[in-house]
């Protein structure tokens, strides 16, 4: 790890155990206000637990996790969202049939006047919800739009502007551009961005080194739940992050072992050599 300044938020030899399962083991990453921290990772590299380990909704088995430099320990993701640490899941928790300023204020809604006078400030809600949405470039025509009249991408950005307006010094992004189209994920990689320059420690977890990469400073790549790698974008080149995401060493033994058995076979030879062929063709695909 390098860098310059305290992180916002760190974990250091974090492991954590379900029974006798091992979900992450001696887990080291950062992140520091106004940089994107990527964590990458195929299907269970354990990115879904350490996400959860850094929401509050799981308390680590070992290790240290500290915030603003302090050791901290979270009760529960209620209790991470006040110190400033906002995770921002798949499913957005947003509701479809709902406008867009009341999903934005869902859980948190203003209200006005006192006792039994009491009630919604659906003025104040609407008009936040606009401005809020403004500072992060989303251009909002109409509040009172359902949020299932939003693209993929609008929703997650309404997500993001949701966390950063509720005081998000940390915002974890879980794979928010996992199920959307190239023009899409391009959307909301722009509000990632938009949120980093506004000073926020952005956590960006996904699976694909395309995405990651122009918008992160500092890589940790988690393969079957240890870091597999640590580095930060100048140490670290698109085509060398492709590859180890795509198990390079890994396809390199396996072409081996395919050709030493179709040496050694007598049945199923000629398949054998045509899927060594195939493998050895797609490395060089990854190399070029």
């Amino acid at each position: 790890m390098s860098g310059n300044g305290t992180p916002l938020l760190e974990i250091k030899n974090v492991s954590k155990f379900f029974g006798s399962v091992i979900a992450i083991q001696d887990v080291s990453a950062f992140v520091r206000a106004g940089e994107v921290t990527c964590l990458l990772g195929d299907n269970g590299a354990g990115k879904s637990t350490l996400i959860k380990v850094l929401a509050g909704v799981h308390k680590p088995t070992e290790g240290e996790y500290f915030f603003d430099g302090q050791p901290m320990n979270f009760s529960s993701p209620r209790d991470a969202l006040d110190h400033g640490v906002a995770t921002v899941y798949q499913d957005l928790a947003m509701i479809p049939l709902m406008a867009v300023w009341r999903n934005f204020f869902l859980g948190a809604e203003p209200t006005k006047g006192w006792g039994p006078f009491k009630r919604y400030d659906v003025d104040f809600a609407k008009e936040t919800s606009i401005s809020e949405l403004g500072k992060m470039g989303i251009d909002i025509r109409d509040p009172d739009q359902t949020v299932g009249t939003l693209s993929g991408g609008e929703r997650q950005s309404v997500a993001i502007a949701r966390a950063v307006y509720f005081g998000a010094k940390v915002l974890i992004l879980d794979e928010p551009t996992a199920a959307l189209g190239v023009k899409q994920a391009g959307v909301v990689l722009k509000y990632i961005l938009q949120a980093r320059n506004r000073g926020i420690g952005v956590i960006f977890i996904t699976h694909n080194p395309h995405h990651a990469y122009p918008v992160a400073d500092h890589f940790v790549i988690l393969r079957r739940g240890t870091v597999y790698g640590d580095y930060t974008k100048e140490e670290l080149p698109l085509e060398q992050l492709v590859q180890m995401m795509a198990g390079g060493a890994d396809l390199e033994v396996l072409q081996h072992e395919l050709e030493a058995a179709s040496r050694e076979g007598e049945e199923g030879a000629d398949v054998l050599a045509e899927t060594a062929k195939k493998i050895g063709s797609e490395l060089e695909e990854l190399g070029e």
